[in-house]
């Protein structure tokens, strides 16, 4: 496996006023290749702030970020940009589909943001959603699937752009169990193809299917699990 990411001694301080919030402690963590790992923790933990660094959606207050060997701690937003359009891929709970776009369209959408030709995109848009087999409804609206479907579409999206790295915050959380089930398994396959797949959750029935697991507490990130009754 090779390091796609890390945050070395990251820290991440909000201010208010008089007060000041520290949502993510000096925080060093390697991501890989060919690796599913689940960021774990309650509600207010800090796991999407650890996300968003990975991500590179916002700075660290302390600390360096790396993308793929680069420092990017650095880096304008308009750089941030370029990196987050080219090298990491998103998947949210409430999926961010474009509703009057069918699922090819959306699935094509990243791809023409990069420049790319519509008939090469839609080639490209095709086959990833034929790897999540959703090959059977390219002309489907976002209305007329079901939850478990739209994921699909949004991973065959976050797929298509070949970026190394797929974050995906709470994929599963608007899901039942089988739908939920799929879903991580069409994010193992990504895993397993050589992606670096990165998911926030704060279920714990989702554990089965990491490779790696960290936790997240006021903060704090760890391999270990302090109080599973936070997670009810």
């Amino acid at each position: 496996m090779e390091i796609i990411a890390s945050l070395k001694d990251a820290k991440k301080v909000y201010k208010t006023g008089d007060t000041t919030i520290t949502a993510l402690d000096n925080t060093t963590i390697d991501i890989h290749n060919k690796e599913l790992m689940l960021i774990m923790g309650p509600s207010g933990s800090g796991k999407t702030t650890l996300l968003s660094l990975i991500g590179c959606v916002i700075y660290p207050t302390e600390g360096e970020v790396f993308i793929q060997g680069n420092d990017i701690t650095g880096y304008s937003e308009k750089k941030l940009a370029q990196i987050r359009l080219n090298n990491i891929s998103f998947i949210f709970q409430h999926f961010n589909l474009i509703n009057p776009l069918n699922a090819l369209e959306n699935v094509m959408q990243p791809l023409l943001l990069k420049g790319e030709s519509t008939e090469a995109a839609k080639k490209k848009a095709i086959l990833a959603l034929e790897s999540v087999n959703m090959g059977d409804r390219l002309n489907s609206l976002p209305k007329k699937l079901s939850g478990g479907q739209k994921q699909r579409v949004a991973i065959a999206r976050a797929l298509v752009t070949d970026a190394a790295i797929v974050l995906c915050d709470e994929p599963t959380a608007s899901l039942d169990a089988k739908s939920a089930a799929l879903v991580m398994n069409d994010l193992k396959e990504l895993a397993k193809n050589g992606k670096a797949v990165v998911v926030v959750t704060h279920d714990l029935r989702l554990r089965p299917f990491a490779d790696r697991i960290v936790y997240v507490e006021e903060g704090k990130v760890s391999d270990r699990l302090e109080n599973e009754a936070d997670y009810k």
